[in-house]
């Protein structure tokens, strides 16, 4: 493990459990204090329409980051909530959660991942362009989205 990782471990939790909602409200916030406003398009995802909803722990149990996915149709899935706290950032937990949900959308039959970020979340774009996802046109409630950048992979 490089220095800069520290110890992990990845697990499916409830979306509306209290680790999940710690984590989303700070996401929330995160992008509040980007935009200053909700900037969401579109129908927020729920605890019945998720495939799955993943949390990184410390190796204390608490934790670090989130995400989710979301079936778009039968071979594609979207990612959503995908959020590191900033204690976290930096320390390869982005890139190894990635990879978790990447490994349970084909799990789940998926041949496709799809996600959505912000023109302002910079390092969310490094991560998934350094990930091998590229960008596609926005969908749905995103293609009106000015500040909507749309990347997808195939798995």
């Amino acid at each position: 493990m490089p220095a800069d990782e520290i110890e992990i471990e990845i697990v499916s939790a409830p979306f509306d459990g209290p680790d999940a909602r710690l984590l989303r409200d700070e996401l929330t916030a995160d992008l509040h204090g980007r935009y200053g406003k909700e900037t969401e398009p579109g129908v927020k995802p729920t605890a019945a329409d998720l495939l799955v909803f993943l949390v990184a722990r410390d190796r204390d149990g608490a934790p670090l980051g989130c995400g989710g996915l979301r079936r778009l149709d039968a071979d594609t899935v979207e990612l959503k909530r995908m959020y590191v706290r900033p204690v976290g950032r930096g320390r390869g937990i982005a890139r190894r959660l990635l990879a978790a949900l990447e490994a349970q959308a084909a799990r789940h039959g998926a041949k496709r991942v799809l996600l959505e970020t912000g023109e302002l979340q910079h390092e969310a774009i490094s991560l998934y362009g350094s990930s091998g996802y590229g960008p596609v046109p926005c969908w749905g409630a995103y293609a009106d989205s000015p500040i909507s950048r749309c990347f997808g992979r195939d798995l």
